[in-house]
C-alpha cells in the first residue's frame, strides 16, 4: 500500500473535508480526491461518507485510521528529526484555553525546555476546546489541554485535574448584600447584582447556577470580556460578580481585593484533559511533557 495515499487519507480523517485536507497537504481539491478513490479501489471498501459539508468516515475508515496514524505519525517523528537525535531541538506544539494553559500549563513546561539534549522547544496557542481539539486532530498540535473529553479513538484523553469555581464580588458587593440574605435566601439574594462573565451565554454562572442553587441565573452580563484574567481585573475594580477557578483568583481572595460570596457544601468543579492524538506519545518529546504536566498536577488539585 503507498504510504502517500495512507498519509492523504489520515490528514482528511483528521479534517474532515478533502478541502482542509488538501490545505495541509499542500495539493489541490482534486488531486486528494484522487487518492483517496485510489486508495479505495485497492481496499475495495468505502473509506468515508461524502456530505455537503466534508465527510464522515465508515467503520472500515475509522478502523484504518486508527490502525495507520501512529506509525505515520511515527514515520514524520523520524523524517523531521534526522537519524542524529543529539544535535536536534524537538518542537512541542501546545494548544490549550488561555488562563489555564498561560497560569499551570506553561510554566510548568518551560522547566523542559533548553538545550541539554532532552528538552525541547515550545510553541502553544490558545482556543475553546472545540478548536483545540480539531486542530489536534488535524495535525496542527501535538498535545492540547480541553475541558471537553474527545470521542472516538483518534484521539486519546487522560484527566489531568480538577478545577473548583468560587462567585467572587468586591467587598462592597459583599457587604451590600449580607451573608446572612444569601443564606437565606440564597440566588435570588443575587439578582441585582451586575454580572461579569467571558460570554453572553453566561456559561460560567449558568454552571454554577445550575449546580449549587438547582437554577438559572435571573440577570444578564454587564461586563463580557473573553478572558478569565480580565474577567477577575474586572471584578476587583467592582464591576460584580463573577464566578472564577479557584487558582486564578487565590492570591485576591487571601489579600481581600475580593470576597467569596458563597461556600457551598460541594464547589462546582471543571475537569482538564491531556489529550494527544492515538499512538504519538511513542514520540520522546510528547510523552514527556505529558508525563511532567500529569505529575505538576498533583499540586494544582
Amino acid at each position: 500500500m503507498d504510504l502517500a495515499l495512507l498519509r492523504t487519507f489520515v490528514t482528511v480523517h483528521r479534517a474532515g473535508s478533502f478541502t482542509r485536507a488538501a490545505a495541509l497537504l499542500g495539493l489541490s481539491q482534486p488531486a486528494v480526491t484522487s487518492q483517496i478513490r485510489t486508495l479505495e479501489r485497492q481496499l475495495g471498501k468505502p473509506l468515508f461518507l461524502r456530505q455537503a459539508r466534508g465527510v464522515t468516515p465508515t467503520t472500515i475508515g475509522d478502523e484504518l485510521a486508527h490502525k495507520a496514524a501512529p506509525h505515520l505519525d511515527a514515520l514524520v517523528e523520524i523524517a523531521e528529526s534526522g537519524l542524529d537525535d543529539e544535535s536536534s531541538l524537538r518542537t512541542l506544539h501546545l494548544a490549550g484555553p488561555p488562563e489555564f494553559t498561560a497560569e499551570r500549563a506553561l510554566p510548568a513546561l518551560t522547566e523542559l525546555t533548553g538545550d541539554d539534549g532532552q528538552g525541547f522547544a515550545l510553541r502553544a496557542s490558545f482556543g475553546t476546546a472545540e478548536e483545540t481539539l480539531e486542530g489536534l486532530a488535524s495535525g496542527h498540535h501535538d498535545l492540547a489541554i480541553s475541558t471537553a473529553r474527545p470521542r472516538g479513538a483518534l484521539l486519546t484523553a487522560t484527566p489531568l485535574c480538577d478545577e473548583e469555581h468560587v462567585l467572587v464580588a468586591a467587598p462592597r458587593w459583599v457587604e451590600r448584600i449580607g451573608a446572612e440574605a444569601l443564606r437565606l435566601k440564597g440566588a435570588p439574594a443575587l439578582e441585582d447584582l451586575p454580572v461579569v462573565e467571558v460570554h453572553e451565554s453566561l456559561p460560567f454562572v449558568s454552571r454554577y447556577w445550575a449546580s449549587v442553587f438547582d437554577s438559572r441565573p435571573a440577570t444578564s452580563g454587564t461586563v463580557i470580556v473573553p478572558d478569565l484574567r480580565a474577567v477577575l481585573a474586572c471584578t476587583i475594580a467592582g464591576a460584580g460578580l463573577a464566578v472564577l477557578p479557584r487558582y486564578l483568583c487565590a492570591a485576591a481572595l487571601a489579600d481581600g481585593t475580593i470576597a467569596a460570596l458563597h461556600d457551598p457544601a460541594v464547589p462546582p468543579l471543571r475537569t482538564y484533559f491531556l489529550v494527544v492524538r492515538t499512538g504519538t506519545l511513542a514520540m520522546p518529546h510528547v510523552a514527556r511533557a505529558h508525563e511532567w504536566l500529569q505529575r505538576a498536577a498533583t499540586a494544582w488539585c
